[in-house]
């Protein structure tokens, strides 16, 4: 549960209040040298300069002094499996290889509920100790193991966004269900889980390629009926699967257009990496405001290849982009290590991305992705207080580097390129201290 007293925390605050791939970077983010947060009921009550906020406070009030530390908006995860968790690291293959040696066994694991019991508890507890405190998840076929991460992240009060993989074909037949059991299921999951706490349901066809016409259908009857829901799948990730869907559904004019067609593309549409997606399909995906998760990592691990960033953010036709770690074909947890990456691809591309930029993707872009951005992703007043506390110093490294850094941009960067989960030295959840940080 949410802390109801007034606390505070006082530290070096970041915060982006808007797109700054789209307005000028200067409006868009705000950074307070030596601020304070003040939370109340779980949300943020106030946000200032601490030597004007103190003197309103009441004497007794309790501030969490993070001088030195920068405070952000909790990272959010745009798009990972938590039932992957235990191939994290399965080398040598690319996409469709990987799945059938690495991910299909393991997610049969999942059959078991207290087998997934066990690995939800790292899963979530992995997120906050490398200060994501929201997520898009992926489970497994069972819906047993959509039962055991809600009911984790519901102990941790922490915003999730999950739901059961729909597979009627292409998969081992332990990970199948039908088009009619994986709408039923779906539906009862829906109505346990769906808004309990903080948790809300994604209507999961995994891809196109693993599911029947039959099935796309219901997952698309599915959202007409719980429209507030969202959807997330994958889609051109790898030239193999868009192959691949392409002989499966030989009548649709592209990738994009098989979801289009079962109704499965909109706002709070989340889809996975878009690595070989066509100009139609990101002007298609703008006038839908429908998301692309981006997942450098999992695309440069899998040989995939490299999402062009700056193309799905052009002005003309902006897409709604969060960042995705993807484990397990994803390598870290963490958001800052995965911005390294996203540095990378998108300096390989031509335009690389600020740190800023980087910000707004871990935070605000991928609560604008998944259509929270009312409750989540900046450090605003009557914000969710979900918070990630960020030492630039937390290494022998990154202490030497930034002694020289000239700018709060400069810092940013540098935890942007070297951080991971060592810098970060807490994470509070809706207000609540999580763990013993």
């Amino acid at each position: 549960m949410p802390d109801t007293s007034l606390t505070a925390l006082r530290g070096t605050i970041v915060s982006l209040l808007d797109d700054p791939f789209l307005v000028d970077p200067t409006e868009a983010f705000m950074h307070e040298p030596d601020g304070l947060i003040v939370i109340q009921d779980g949300l943020i009550q106030s946000v200032g300069p601490y030597s004007a906020l103190r003197p309103i406070l009441p004497p007794d009030a309790s501030i969490t002094d993070y001088s030195g530390c920068i405070l952000s908006a909790g990272f959010i995860d745009t798009h990972v499996h938590y039932v992957q968790t235990g191939v994290i690291g399965s080398p040598g293959k690319q996409l469709l290889a990987w799945l059938d040696n690495y991910v299909f066994p393991a997610e049969e694991l999942f059959a078991d509920e207290e087998y997934a019991r066990g690995i939800a508890r790292v899963f979530c507890d992995e997120l906050l100790r490398n200060g994501t405190t929201t997520a898009c998840v992926y489970c497994a076929v069972y819906p047993q193991s959509v039962d055991a991460l809600f009911a984790e992240a519901l102990k941790r009060n922490m915003r999730i966004v999950a739901g059961k993989c729909m597979m009627d074909r292409n998969v081992p037949e332990a990970l199948r269900d039908t088009a009619k059991s994986g709408y039923d299921q779906s539906k009862s999951l829906i109505t346990k889980w769906h808004g309990k706490g903080r948790l809300g349901y994604a209507i999961t066809p995994r891809w196109a390629m693993s599911s029947t016409p039959a099935q796309l259908e219901a997952a698309g009857a599915l959202w007409q009926e719980y429209p507030e829901l969202s959807v997330q799948t994958h889609v051109a990730e790898n030239p193999d699967e868009v192959s691949f869907v392409a002989s499966l559904f030989p009548e649709r004019k592209d990738f994009l257009d098989v979801y289009e067609h079962y109704g499965l593309v909109g706002r709070r549409a989340v889809l996975g990496h878009g690595v070989w997606l066509s100009e139609s399909e990101f002007a298609r995906l703008h006038e839908r405001e429908a998301s692309i998760a981006h997942c450098p990592t999992s695309n440069f691990f899998l040989g995939s290849g490299s999402f062009h960033l700056s193309v799905a953010k052009d002005p003309a036709r902006p897409i709604h982009v969060g960042l995705g770690t993807d484990v397990g074909a994803g390598t870290s947890f963490s958001l800052l290590g995965t911005l390294n990456e996203a540095y990378k691809v998108s300096a390989l591309n031509g335009k690389p991305i600020t740190a800023i930029e980087g910000l707004y993707l871990a935070t605000l872009g991928g609560a604008r992705a998944l259509g929270l951005e009312d409750r989540i992703g900046s450090l605003q007043v009557n914000r969710e207080a979900d918070i990630v506390v960020i030492d630039p110093k937390a290494t022998p490294l990154l202490a030497f580097r930034n002694e020289r850094s000239q700018s709060i941009e400069e810092v940013l960067f540098v935890l942007m390129t070297l951080g991971d989960d060592r810098t970060i030295r807490a994470t509070y959840v809706a207000g609540a201290l999580h763990g013993s940080q």
